[in-house]
């Protein structure tokens, strides 16, 4: 048996939301490609809150920019809902140095990912900030 097989870690599932359709498809590429994850998307945040109380993912990857007050409404949503309020939430930004620690405290996000992003790093990064162990991918 391999690390891959004993943590687990190919199994997981990824919902990705993202508005920007160039963005969703590189995300999605590394995350399935160089991790071994499933990936969901929404283009929207209705959708995604929809796919994340449909399918339970192990985590959520969320592009969020500082003015889009639907991504911040999705925020809560997530929290305020008891099929989806324990679910990791890392977001993407390329507005991430504006990101107050409180506000990330208060929505329970796992970490930020600035954009730009180095996509073979991404999927390592992402385990990272949820605690999952990557190192035998990496190998």
């Amino acid at each position: 048996m391999n690390m891959l097989e004993e943590v687990n870690i190919t199994g997981k599932t990824i919902l990705l939301i993202d508005d920007e359709l160039n963005v969703r498809e590189i995300v999605k590429f590394c995350l399935q490609d160089l991790a071994g994850w499933n990936v969901m998307t929404a283009d929207s945040p209705l959708e995604g809150l929809e796919n994340a109380v449909r399918h339970s993912p192990d985590a959520i990857v969320l592009d969020i920019s500082i003015r889009d007050v639907d991504s911040f409404k999705l925020m809560n949503k997530l929290r305020n809902n008891p099929e989806t309020q324990t679910i990791p939430v890392v977001l993407l930004s390329a507005k991430a140095r504006w990101l107050d620690s409180q506000v990330l405290r208060q929505y329970q996000v796992a970490g930020v990912i600035p954009k730009p992003f180095d996509p073979v790093t991404l999927p390592a990064q992402v385990a990272q900030l949820l605690g999952w162990d990557f190192t035998s991918l990496m190998d």
